[in-house]
């Protein structure tokens, strides 16, 4: 026979885990909910750094674009492109030596300078921008004196 005791031990064992149990179901419920809303909050907060960075990279480029109109210097900013010079020496017909020359550096600098490897610096981009306004008669009566 049974003792009274501990069946009354067993009954109130049991029914107190199943109240835990819905407290536990609710609370983990809750749980998943905050971590939900705090993953989502760390993407929006992301994102917003993001898009932070893109708009002081942006403000920092058009207050560096904005500097040389007030500096009022008259010089104006030269790019450099390796393939035009490249196609420009070629349609001159010249060898990057006699193409170096006309610029006031070496042929290998000319070299180095097309397969992209180095840039030149300010000074010989201007050299270079007037090169590039001579024609080939131009440029051969320039070797031809030289």
């Amino acid at each position: 026979m049974p003792n009274i005791a501990s069946i009354l031990k067993s009954e109130i064992s049991r029914v107190a885990r199943k109240e835990v149990r819905v407290e536990i179901e609710t609370l983990k419920k809750a749980s998943v909910q905050h971590r939900a809303a705090i993953a989502a909050l760390r993407r929006q907060v992301s994102a917003l750094e993001k898009e932070l960075r893109s708009v002081a990279k942006g403000s920092a480029r058009s207050a560096r674009a904005s500097e040389p109109d007030d500096a009022g210097d008259g010089e104006t900013k030269r790019r450099f492109s390796a393939g035009r010079l490249a196609s420009h020496r070629t349609k001159l017909g010249i060898s990057a030596a006699s193409y170096g020359k006309l610029v006031g550096v070496s042929g290998q600098t000319i070299y180095h300078w097309e397969q992209g490897k180095a840039r030149p610096r300010a000074a010989q981009l201007e050299s270079l921008a007037s090169v590039r306004g001579l024609g080939k008669h131009e440029v051969t009566e320039r070797l031809g004196a030289e």
